[in-house]
């Protein structure tokens, strides 16, 4: 079993950074593979970024890359994902999630979940 709790988000204006964290509890943290996903209003969860296990090799959504940066610190449980250059389009409920699998990009893959943590862009 694995726990997650995300944190860090919040209202910011265009243009700004954010940087949120998700800190896993209840098991070997270096063993899975961490994505982040989003879900605006109105829409369907979609993914956002992913690291795996021991935080060599990333991947993400061509709407974030060059833009966003997901890293992973194995020593504190902790994934993270910094914002930078934020658009309106970037709104949404933001979760981390955790898989066994060693590539994922999508949500029925993953088999853990946090509450989700919120980030809101004003234009």
């Amino acid at each position: 079993q694995l726990q997650l709790v995300e944190s860090g988000g919040g209202l910011v204006q265009t243009g700004d950074s954010l940087r949120l964290s998700c800190t896993a509890s209840g098991s070997t943290f270096d063993t899975f593979t961490m994505g982040w996903f989003r879900q605006a209003p109105g829409k369907e969860r979609e993914f956002v970024a992913l690291i795996v296990r021991a935080g060599s090799y990333t991947d993400y959504a061509a709407s974030v890359k060059g833009r966003f940066a997901i890293s992973k610190d194995n020593s504190k449980n902790t994934v993270y994902l910094q914002m930078n250059r934020l658009k309106p389009e970037d709104t949404a409920v933001y979760y981390c999630a955790a898989t066994s699998n060693y590539y994922a990009v999508y949500e029925a893959w993953y088999n853990y979940w946090g509450q989700g943590t919120r980030v809101t862009v004003s234009s």
